[in-house]
């Protein structure tokens, strides 16, 4: 099926609660996304210096992966997706919070929020799936809505690392493969190289604190009208946590053997034997209920689990 817009592509990935779940980290199952969301909430807060009086926008909220975690434990949480069925679902997985709300995009701004409304703000998985304008055309918007002191913390595909670079070319390899009759996937994974990145966030206004590009992401954060002081102290700060925040090159392996699976290159059963050996580091923990839901969902590819 050709999609036209955003908002077609991600309305149908979201159509039912199952496929939201997978559209957003790859599974259906509830479990593994509570347990990717407080991972990535955990990088999250501390990129952004996170604390209670906090306002807090998430560009791209999805199903509120991530904003079920981070809204407890600021003063309020604001979340804007271009699909109507994501902040549905969304609405629903977070109906327990008080401090919340939602708005639909309708074009590649922030319309709904005022000048100046929200202390931080944070994208993570969104950008990626971004024409080049439209990603630039909301770093601009973020500049407006995020007041001076705020921070922001935002990545995408990162294509200068080799498994960066492995996975773009899994896209080109599609489409090779296509009839090429049909415009390119409208929501498809695109890649910037980290200097490339940063160059866009400091055009849309922001002052880059730190890039992390050693794994197949660029993770940036940035600030808003900081002055001299808070830039260094600010610096000083995510250059002592960056292993808080930065994907790690275990993080960075386990990801390229999940795509290996995802592209029928491997079986299941060799990345879950290599997390045996990898015993309970974080990154193990968080990759195997992936795996293993992953397997269970298609035993007609790779038998029972």
């Amino acid at each position: 099926m050709e999609f036209e817009s955003y908002q077609q592509f991600w309305n149908h990935q979201a159509t039912t609660p199952e496929s939201a779940l997978a559209a957003v980290d790859g599974s259906a199952s509830e479990e593994v996304v509570q347990t990717t969301g407080r991972y990535t909430a955990r990088q999250v807060a501390t990129a952004i210096d996170l604390d209670d009086t906090d306002s807090v926008l998430e560009l791209g909220c999805g199903v509120g992966r991530i904003g079920r975690e981070l809204a407890p434990r600021c003063n309020h949480w604001t979340g804007v997706d271009i699909s109507s069925k994501m902040i549905a679902h969304a609405r629903e997985r977070l109906a327990h919070l008080e401090n919340i709300d939602f708005h639909e995009l309708r074009r590649s701004n922030l319309e709904a929020l005022g000048d100046g409304s929200i202390s931080k703000a944070y994208s993570v998985a969104v950008l990626c799936h971004m024409d080049k304008e439209d990603l630039y055309l909301y770093l601009k918007d973020l500049w407006r809505v995020v007041r001076p002191g705020g921070l922001i913390y935002v990545e995408t595909w990162n294509l200068a690392h080799p498994i960066g670079w492995k996975r773009w070319e899994y896209e080109v390899n599609n489409w090779n493969r296509s009839d090429q009759k049909q415009r390119k996937d409208v929501a498809r994974n695109q890649f910037c190289t980290p200097d490339e990145f940063q160059l866009y966030i400091r055009h849309a206004g922001f002052t880059p604190l730190a890039c992390y590009a050693d794994s197949p992401w660029v993770q940036v954060i940035a600030g808003h009208s900081l002055d001299e002081q808070a830039i260094d102290s600010q610096r000083r700060r995510l250059e002592e946590r960056a292993g808080e925040i930065a994907y790690s090159p275990l993080f960075g392996r386990l990801f390229e053997l999940t795509v290996d699976v995802i592209f029928g290159v491997i079986h299941p059963r060799e990345v879950i034997a290599f997390l045996d050996d990898c015993g309970d580091r974080p990154e193990a923990v968080l990759f195997r209920p992936f795996i293993e839901t992953l397997w269970q969902s298609k035993p007609e590819i790779w038998g029972e689990r």
